[in-house]
This record gives C-alpha cells, structure tokens and sequence, in this order.
C-alpha cells in the first residue's frame, strides 16, 4: 500500500473510528446525595444521582431526594442517554431528560417503591438495525453494568421501547436484571429508586476493553452472557443437536432489495456442499425468534455472509468455529470494526474473503479504471457520506467466482472439520 493510500484509510479511521474513554466515573466519586454528570467522553455523556432518587416518567424528570446540603441551590442537568453523542442527527432523535433536585413540593410524590438502583438509557437511534441494537444497546449495557454494578441488582429505565423489541430480548434482558422494565414513554406512576445512573459506556465499535472494567470482563464473557440468555437453544428441537458426520455451514442470505445480496447463492451453497459442508441457507428477520437463531448459530461449525447487520449473529458462533466474511469493494474498513475484531476477541476463526472488482455488480454500472471500482479508498477519502455509502452498501451486490471461492472454501472447510471432530 502506498504511503498516500495509507495516510487516506488512516484519516478515515481517525474520523469514524470511537475514540476510547477513560474510565467512567463511578459512584464512589459521588458524595451521597450528589449529581455528578461526566460530559467528557467522545461516545457518550453520564450522569450519577448518588442517593435516593424520584422519576416522574410524565414529565422524563428524575429527581433527588434530601440532598445533603438543607438549602440547595436549584440544580438541573439534561441528559440524552444514548452512546453515539458525535452523531448529531442521531441525537436529536433520543429523548432528553432532566435531573435536578428535589425537595418540598419540587419532589413528587413516590407511588412505586424499588430498593434498587436504576440505569437509564434509551433504544432508539438505529433501533431496528440488528448491529446497531448491540453496538448501541446490548455492548454498552454489558459495559456499563460491569463498570458500574457488578454483582448488583439493577432496574432498567428504558425510553423509546417497543413490544417487539421487549419480546425478542427478552431472554437477553433477564440474563442482566431479573426486574420488569420501566418504560419511560408509556408508565404513568413515580418510581423510586436508591439511585440513578442515566446513559451507557462505549469503548468504540463492536469493542469491550477490559482495560477499563474493574472486572476485567471481555467478549468471551458477553458470549457468556448470550450463552445463558439462550441455553444453548436446548429448547429448540433436537434436529440442531443430532450427530453431524459432515461440517455445518451456516450460509447467511440477503433480501434483493437491500445490496450486498449473493447474486448466484444457488451455486454458491452447490460449491459448498461439493467441498463437503452440511448447508444451511439462513435469512433472518426482524421476527426471527433469536432462540432460534442462536441454535441454528451455535450448533454451526462455520458461517459465511457478506458484509452485512446479519453478520451481528457472528456473536452466537462457538469459539474455535470459522467464520468468513465476504468484503465487497470498498467496504474493507467497516469490515474490520464491525465484525473482524469482535470474532478474534471471542477466539473465533476469522477469514475474509475480499472480492475482486469483476466479482462486484459496480462493473456494470462504472468503468473497471474508474476511481470508484480502481481505488474505493482514495475515491472515499475523508468523505464517508450517505452517497458514497450508497454505492459500496446499497447499489453493490457480488457474484462470487465459483472457482476462486471454492478454494477459499477448502481451507474453511479443513479448520471446520478441525473444530467439528474436536468439539462435536
């Protein structure tokens, strides 16, 4: 790579790439009876009410009770609790609420009594995007839970959710709290609580660094996490469980309407089944029960897919087993942050396979020596726009070369194999 190719791509990172925060500040460093908010942070902002606290979901306002001074000074904060503050768009979309003190007839009166503290975030943003709602939701929560209350009971109070979303994570969520939601656009009652922790820690991208939990915990332990939130899909029927004499392969298949699709997956499982692969053909949805997902995932020995949010279900795959992702022209960078780094921190068998430009349809929509198809990082550059994205997310589709991709296929199937005979 040149040293000018190599000082674009750099830039690029530099621009999208979420800056690691220090550590996030901790209840300890709040007097009882304090609010503190930590508006220091590139990803997130954070705010602590260290002592018993009052919510009035009508009004999105969270109260502290008796603070320590007699005569405080009215004090309010405002708070979007929702980890990607650099996006401003995005922002303005989440909920803001207010913090301040309370006392006399500035504190509500308390109808719902929780001896438990509370953390507080919201699910929308990108909610709806199944990598978005555990880059923004459920890695975040891990973090923030670990940082903040390890080994505590918690009580979540969530803006912006939806019974779609509480019935699918439903399992997820009660690995972390074993108490009903509060939803703060729909429940009417005051709550109180023994404190307050509003908004969740980011550490960038699809990233868990255990520098900066007191626990040390990692993404081996939020697989964890998963594994006990889903059971090893145990309750799914035992066709997922049975004796395998030949490698599963979990092919995972796009909607024509949205780019990035396989445009000859026909041949492509054909390929796969001649290397000697047991295929499954996988395309999820928004109502794919992810009980489900997790044992068709878990019980794989290798997965392939193109770039893609469905990749997300990389997270179910057992450490030890393959897991190839296909990069279309111009997509090498968030390849990596997404769904590379992830897979190697879980002790996955990461692969790529980068197509060529007579592998991507963009060769039938622009000149093989035009700057789009000859060289996506120069023609990028520092501008990651939506028309940009459009090109290498949405217009772009591959047909792999069957010959060229079989190859690559023998060396999966070989660690596959591997896996499978060591661990079933």
């Amino acid at each position: 790579m040149s040293a000018d190719k190599k000082r674009l791509e750099l830039n690029s990172i530099s621009k999208w790439d979420a800056l690691l925060p220090p550590p996030p500040l901790q209840p300890s460093q709040s007097p009882e009876g304090q609010i503190s908010c930590d508006r220091s942070h590139h990803n997130y902002d954070m705010c602590l009410i260290s002592g018993p606290t009052v919510l009035d979901p009508k009004t999105s306002t969270f109260y502290l009770v008796d603070p320590t001074t007699s005569t405080p000074p009215l004090s309010v904060e405002k708070i979007r609790p929702y980890p990607r503050k650099w996006e401003g768009f995005v922002m303005k979309r989440i909920k803001e609420i207010t913090i301040t003190l309370g006392s006399g007839p500035r504190s509500p009166k308390c109808e719902a009594q929780h001896n438990a503290p509370a953390l507080v975030f919201s699910v929308a943003g990108y909610n709806g995007n199944f990598w978005h709602e555990f880059n923004d939701g459920f890695i975040p929560l891990f973090i923030t839970v670990n940082s903040i209350f390890p080994d505590q009971d918690v009580i979540f109070v969530i803006d912006k959710v939806r019974d779609w979303w509480v019935s699918k994570y439903a399992g997820l969520l009660k690995a972390f709290s074993k108490h009903p939601i509060v939803d703060l656009d729909n429940d009417n009652a005051t709550h109180c609580f023994t404190s307050a922790t509003l908004g969740l820690i980011s550490h960038g991208f699809m990233t868990i660094d255990p520098t900066l939990l007191p626990n040390s915990a990692t993404f081996t332990h939020f697989r964890a996490l998963l594994d006990k939130a889903y059971g090893h899909g145990r309750n799914l029927p035992s066709m997922y469980y049975s004796p395998v004499t030949q490698p599963r392969l979990v092919l995972m298949s796009r909607k024509g309407s949205i780019g990035r699709v396989i445009s000859n997956e026909g041949e492509v499982k054909r390929v796969a089944e001649e290397v000697g692969f047991n295929v499954i053909v996988f395309k999820p949805s928004i109502k794919t029960p992810l009980q489900e997902a997790y044992a068709i995932i878990n019980t794989s020995h290798a997965m392939v897919g193109v770039h893609g949010a469905a990749l997300t279900h990389s997270l179910f795959l057992r450490p030890g087993s393959v897991f190839v992702q296909v990069v279309p022209l111009g997509l090498e960078w968030v390849a990596d942050v997404c769904f590379a780094k992830s897979a190697k921190e879980m002790r996955v068998e990461y692969m790529e396979y980068k197509i060529n430009a007579k592998e991507s349809s963009l060769v039938e929509k622009y000149d093989e020596n035009e700057m789009v198809i000859k060289d996506p990082v120069a023609f990028k550059g520092n501008n990651w726009s939506s028309d940009i994205m459009d090109i290498y997310l949405k217009e772009q589709n591959v047909k792999l070369d069957l010959l060229r991709f079989k190859e690559h296929l023998n060396q999966v199937y070989d660690k596959a194999k591997e896996f499978m005979d060591k661990d079933g």
